[in-house]
C-alpha cells in the first residue's frame, strides 16, 4: 500500500522561533498542513511580496493555493478570535472556506476562560506565569477535568450546553472574588460561533488517516516552543500543552510510526517571553542590540522579548526529546555586525559543570560560553551558502558538531525569498 507521510515542523526554544516562515517555505513540498497544539495566544508571523501576516489559529501554509489546511483536536479556539483572523485573510484575497478544515474535537475558548484566565493569574501575585491572558490555560484545565466545550459541540444543543459550562465558571468567578463584565465579548464570541458553522468541520483522525492512505503528504505545524512544553518545559513557566514531536500524535490522531522527518527550528540566538528562567539572557546593551536588530516584540502581544546568546544545553535536550532529523537556523542575519558571538556549550549548577539539562533551571545556573568570531557581513542578500563568510560557516560546523544534527536550512531575513536551503 502505498502510505504518505507525516513531517513535523517545531520550535525547539522558548517560541518565537518563525515557524510560520519555514511552514510557508515548505509548503510546496507537502499536500496538506495541519497545526497540532496551542491556541491564538502564538502568532506566525509571515512576509512575502511586501505584506505582512500574522497567523493566531489558522495554519501557515494558507497562503499556498489549493493545499488544505487542518485545525486539529490538540488546538484550542476562540470562535469570536478566529471570526476576526479568518476575515481579514480573506479581505486579502486568501479563499479559506475551501480550502479550512477544523477539528470536531478542538476545544473552545469561552469569553468566561479569558476572565478565569485574569482571575488566576492576579490570584499568583509575584509568582505570575506570564500568560497571554488568551484563556489557553483555563481551556486545556476543562479539557482534562471532562468539562470543556468542543466545535462539535456547536452543531446541536449548543445553547444548553455553553449555559451550562458558562455557569460553572462563573461559580468559581464568584468565590474568587474577581469582578469582570463579559457583554461584549460575548456577543461577538456568539457572533464568531455562528461564522465558524460555515466552515468544514470534521472528524480530522479519519481525515488525517484516509489522507496518508491515498499516499498524499502532510506537514505538522506546532505552536510555542519545545521548551514550553508542559512536561518538558521549564515548568511552572510552561504554555498548558505538549508542544513537542509527540504531541503531533495526540493532536492530529496519527500513530508515530507515521512520522518521518522532524524539522527542529531554532534562531541563531536566544529569545523568551514573559516571566520564567532563561539561563543566557542578557541584561546589558548587547541584550539590547539584539532586541532591536531582531525586532524582538511579541507578534500577538507586543510584549519585548527577552534576548540571550544561543543556549546550547537547552538545545541538546529539545533534540533528544524530539527526535529532531534536521535543524532550521532563522534570524542569523541579526548577528551580522557582533565582533563576538557567545554559543553556552554548558552549564554550572552550584559550582558543577554539566551538558545535561537540569529539572530545575530558576536558580543556581551559570552557562559556561565558548567564543566565536563575529562574520562581520551583511548577508540578507545572499542568494545560496558559498556566499557565505568562513567565519559563518565555521559558526554553522561549531553548532552541527555541538548538537549533532545537520543545518539544512538558514533564513537570513523575514521574507519568504530570504532563505538559504543547504546542499
Amino acid at each position: 500500500m502505498n502510505t504518505g507521510k507525516v513531517d513535523v515542523l517545531l520550535g525547539l526554544q522558548w517560541g518565537d522561533e518563525g515557524k510560520g516562515k519555514v511552514v510557508d517555505v515548505l509548503t510546496p513540498k507537502y499536500d496538506v498542513i495541519a497545526r497540532f497544539q496551542g491556541g491564538p495566544n502564538a502568532g506566525h508571523t509571515l512576509e512575502f511580496e511586501g505584506e505582512k501576516y500574522v497567523l493566531r489559529s489558522i495554519p501557515s501554509g494558507i497562503f499556498q493555493g489549493g493545499k488544505v489546511n487542518i485545525i486539529g483536536n490538540g488546538v484550542v479556539l476562540a470562535p469570536d478570535l478566529f471570526m476576526d483572523e479568518a476575515k481579514a485573510l480573506e479581505a486579502s484575497g486568501h479563499d479559506l472556506h475551501s480550502r479550512l478544515h477544523i477539528s470536531k474535537k478542538a476545544h473552545l475558548i469561552m469569553p468566561t476562560h479569558r476572565v478565569l484566565d485574569a482571575a488566576y493569574e492576579a490570584q499568583k501575585g509575584k509568582n505570575k506565569v506570564g500568560t497571554t491572558g488568551k484563556g489557553i490555560g483555563p481551556t486545556y484545565t476543562d479539557k482534562v477535568s471532562r468539562n470543556g466545550l468542543r466545535v462539535g459541540d456547536i452543531l446541536e444543543n449548543f445553547p444548553e450546553m455553553y449555559a451550562k459550562a458558562k455557569a460553572r465558571h462563573e461559580a468559581i468567578l464568584k468565590s474568587l472574588n474577581f469582578d469582570y463584565d463579559i457583554t461584549e465579548v460575548e456577543k461577538k464570541w456568539l457572533e464568531g460561533v455562528e461564522y465558524l458553522r460555515q466552515f468544514s468541520i470534521v472528524d480530522s483522525e479519519h481525515e488525517i488517516n484516509n489522507i496518508l492512505k491515498s499516499g498524499k503528504s502532510i506537514l505538522c505545524e506546532g505552536a510555542q516552543g519545545t521548551m514550553l512544553d508542559v512536561d518538558f518545559g521549564s515548568y511552572p513557566f510552561v504554555t498548558s500543552s505538549n508542544t513537542i514531536c509527540a504531541g503531533a500524535c495526540t493532536g492530529l490522531g496519527i500513530g508515530p510510526n507515521k512520522i518521518g522527518e522532524v524539522y527542529g527550528i531554532m534562531k541563531a540566538y536566544c529569545t523568551r517571553v514573559g516571566a520564567g528562567p532563561f539561563p543566557t539572557e542578557l541584561f546589558d546593551e548587547t541584550g539590547k542590540l539584539i532586541r532591536d536588530l531582531g525586532h524582538e516584540y511579541g507578534a500577538v502581544t507586543g510584549r519585548e522579548r527577552r534576548c540571550g546568546w544561543i543556549d546550547l544545553v537547552a538545545l541538546r535536550y529539545s533534540i533528544m526529546v524530539n527526535g529532531v532529523t534536521q535543524l532550521i537556523m532563522m534570524k542569523s542575519d541579526v548577528l551580522d555586525g557582533f565582533d563576538t558571538i557567545k554559543a553556552c556549550t554548558a552549564y554550572k549548577v552550584n559550582g558543577v559543570e554539566t551538558r545535561d539539562f537540569p529539572y530545575n533551571i530558576e536558580e543556581g545556573i551559570e552557562p559556561v560560553y565558548e567564543e566565536l568570531p563575529g562574520w562581520k557581513t551583511d548577508m540578507t542578500k545572499f542568494t545560496n551558502e558559498d556566499q557565505f563568510p568562513k567565519a559563518f560557516k565555521d559558526y554553522i560546523a561549531f553548532l552541527e558538531a555541538q548538537l549533532e544534527t545537520p543545518i539544512k536550512i538558514i533564513s537570513i531575513g523575514p521574507d519568504r525569498a530570504q532563505t538559504i536551503v543547504r546542499k
